[in-house]
């Protein structure tokens, strides 16, 4: 799949699947520093995906300091040919300016062996 190279950032789009649900969501982060894949609540709202008494919630730290995130199971998760089944993911405040709706963490580049080519802006499934 294709990488744009925006604003010093490496930007994909993905989809998640959640009850059956699919949205595609664009404007989404690489971040190989980040552990965990995190999503704006926000941009999954109309998919169902709201915080619940019940859900997980997880505290991440970086460089803008300490965040607060709930967990949830989504059905999928497409990321170009990749595709990660009954996984778990984020959702909280990524970026306040809303320009960045999701950082793709290795949490998900593992499970999917995704190659980042920077040469060519290409994510592809690499081989063993």
């Amino acid at each position: 799949m294709r990488i744009k190279f925006r604003d010093g950032l490496l930007f994909v789009s993905l989809a998640i699947t959640y009850h059956g649900q699919t949205k595609v969501i664009d404007n989404i982060v690489i971040d190989t520093g980040a552990t965990h894949s995190i999503v704006s609540p926000d941009v999954v709202n109309d998919l169902g995906i709201v915080f619940e008494r019940g859900d997980a919630v997880v505290t991440s730290y970086g460089i803008g300091g300490k965040q607060y995130a709930f967990s949830k199971r989504v059905d999928r998760v497409v990321l170009g040919s990749f595709e990660v089944s009954e996984c778990i993911i984020d959702f909280g405040l990524v970026d306040p300016d809303g320009k960045i709706n999701a950082l793709l963490g290795l949490d998900l580049l593992m499970k999917a062996g995704a190659v980042i080519d920077l040469k060519n802006l290409l994510l592809y499934a690499g081989t063993f």
